[in-house]
């Protein structure tokens, strides 16, 4: 997807020239500053192409996998611990399990 003539590549690889040109100890800071508004417009133009984008179901559904594979793997890597606090291999909880008793100081079966 190009927007005025430029792709997303072509966008990213100019930013990637001004960070080595602001880096530099010869740019200027009036120089720096230049670029930095180039950058800025840059990104703002990024961003519009990022969300002008669609994927198509197929593309959709392969993601979705890729993510699951992903937070599956990193779950498991870190062993059983990480992978019952992200709920992987965890059954779901019955809906119909018995709420706590309350207790404290307004609960009915503590004597005042």
């Amino acid at each position: 997807m190009a927007t005025g003539g430029r792709t997303f590549d072509d966008i990213t690889e100019r930013l990637d020239e001004i960070v080595t040109a602001v880096r530099s100890k010869d740019t200027s800071l009036e120089r720096s500053l230049d670029l930095f508004d180039e950058a800025i417009k840059l990104g703002s133009e990024a961003v519009d192409m990022v969300d002008r984008f669609e994927l198509s179901p197929r593309e959709a559904d392969l993601l979705d996998a890729s993510e699951r594979e992903a937070a599956e793997g990193a779950a498991s890597s870190r062993g059983p611990e990480a992978a019952s606090e992200a709920g992987v291999g965890q059954p779901e909880a019955p809906a119909s399990a018995p709420a706590p008793e309350p207790s404290g100081p307004d609960s009915p079966s503590d004597p005042q």
